[in-house]
């Protein structure tokens, strides 16, 4: 057992965690910190994920960070280049040092007296326990469950005798060459998946029970180049960035204002981009734009090969498997040597950690969320939590600069203690995430709750975010400092 202690301890080292390691150094360089991270890297999910194709679907200029600028030409990096910019920014502001491997958070422990974090970990190398003290903790560890993806119970499952595959556990040199391939699934990974094997498969077919919008934007922004050739690079990092910011929130609301007009949209730009292929029903979801999550294609690759004939879609449910593939319900049978789940994530939130209020046990579903980023009567704890509807990076950049404030203002008016406390005994609480999407539903009993009015309503929308966060005063009434 050692005990360390530090100001503050960032759990994670991911983009959220990197991020706010490097916001210290550059805003609150008097602070100490540590990094725990329980894998072998950092980089988290962009670590983590293995499959083909794993990219970001988010442009780059949104999804790196604020403070550094985007440099390479595409807009939607694949995994390797966002791991590269991960490692030069670690490099950059001296956060290496600062990272400590192998090492799994299992329980955070607040003693109000003591005004104080105590933080075991397990080493994983050694299996011996390790503990942290700090006066904050930084929650960086992501929202989903890094052991296991999320895989339905199919029916029949052992009868097949192809493989089996979750993308988040890709096998190393897996050899899906000339094979016949079905990918399950309809979200941001099947959409990476299928148009990045389809050129060496024999054929993949992407099975859906339900379609999803998918939109095809070009991966070279020629407006970005512009604005890069006219402009010096810090600059033109910040205006690509604010652009690309009142696109999305423009595309955002007005799927929500005209929902309709947005389908008919979409569904026509399918229908050119799919050639021959029948848009309906694959491509015609029975929901409005964003109300499940939006996929992107870069350039169509998604539309070209199925354009091509070198994909297929299925619209269907599954009936069961069978030794050689999948019956469907309407009685066609898909033969695969390859079946892929790419079926989304189990949500864990706060990477699975128990969490204690003086050896009380903590139940956050019963909390609020207060401006996104802390948790009601919940001291000196900033949780990172990213935009269902844009750019997860901006809103974890706004969290570390509104922490920046909070703690410049702590230590020029000498506090210990942040803590929020509800004060509207009228407040109203509803789901924090507002998707219909399955990977949300299974897991809304788990996740604590947004209020119906500011500071406890959870915003999807930058532009009030950053007035809340960067803007607005940072002793507000139901923030308590002591």
């Amino acid at each position: 057992m050692h005990n360390k202690f530090t100001d503050i301890i960032i759990v994670g080292a991911g983009l959220s965690g990197i991020g706010a390691a490097c916001h210290l150094t550059r805003k609150n360089p008097n602070k100490s910190y540590v990094i725990l991270e329980s894998r072998k890297a950092l980089g988290g999910t962009w670590d983590l994920f293995k499959y083909p194709g794993i990219r970001s679907d988010s442009d780059m200029y949104t999804f790196g960070y604020s403070f550094k600028t985007w440099d390479a030409a595409k807009s939607f990096a694949d995994a390797p280049s966002i791991l590269n910019y991960l490692n030069e920014a670690v490099n950059e502001y001296n956060v290496k040092d600062h990272i400590v491997y192998d090492k799994k958070v299992i329980s955070y422990n607040f003693n109000s007296k003591l005004k104080i974090w105590t933080v075991t970990a397990l080493d994983t190398s050694t299996n011996q326990e390790i503990i942290y003290q700090s006066q904050f903790i930084f929650n960086c560890s992501g929202y989903y469950n890094y052991d296991h993806g999320y895989t339905p119970k199919y029916k029949g499952i052992e009868n097949f005798t192809g493989k089996f595959v979750h993308p988040q556990k890709w096998p190393k040199d897996f050899d899906y060459k000339n094979k016949n391939v079905v990918v399950i699934g309809s979200g941001a990974t099947a959409v990476t998946i299928v148009p990045e094997i389809a050129e060496d498969v024999a054929h993949v077919t992407m099975l859906q029970r339900s379609p999803t919008y998918i939109g095809a934007l070009p991966n070279k922004d020629g407006v970005a180049r512009f604005i890069k050739f006219v402009f010096p690079k810090k600059t033109a990092h910040k205006l690509i960035r604010f652009k690309n910011v009142l696109l999305d929130m423009l595309f955002f609301n007005s799927c929500r204002k005209w929902p309709k007009t947005m389908k008919n949209f979409l569904v026509k730009k399918a229908k050119k981009a799919l050639g021959d292929f029948p848009v309906s029903p694959h491509f015609t979801p029975n929901y409005n734009p964003w109300e499940q999550r939006f996929c992107l294609a870069p350039d169509g690759d998604l539309f070209k090969v199925i354009r091509e004939g070198k994909a297929s879609v299925e619209t269907e449910h599954i009936e069961h498997f069978t030794k050689e593939g999948i019956l469907l319900k309407s009685g066609k049978t898909l033969k695969a040597d390859i079946i892929i789940s790419a079926t989304g994530l189990k949500i864990l939130p706060f990477g699975g950690v128990k969490m204690y209020l003086d050896d009380q046990s903590i139940d956050f579903s019963k909390s609020f969320v207060y401006k996104g980023c802390m948790l009601s009567n919940i001291p000196n704890l900033f949780i990172f939590v990213g935009y269902t509807n844009a750019s997860w990076t901006l809103k974890s950049d706004l969290t570390s600069e509104y922490i920046s404030r909070v703690l410049m203002y702590m230590d020029k008016n000498d506090y210990q203690i942040i803590e929020p406390v509800v004060k509207n005994k009228n407040l109203k609480s509803t789901p924090l995430l507002n998707l219909n999407s399955g990977y949300i539903h299974r897991a809304k009993n788990e996740l604590p709750s947004q209020g119906d009015k500011a500071p406890w309503r959870v915003y999807q929308n930058y532009i009030l975010d950053y007035n809340m966060l960067r803007i607005d005063k940072v002793n507000h009434k139901q923030t308590h400092f002591y």
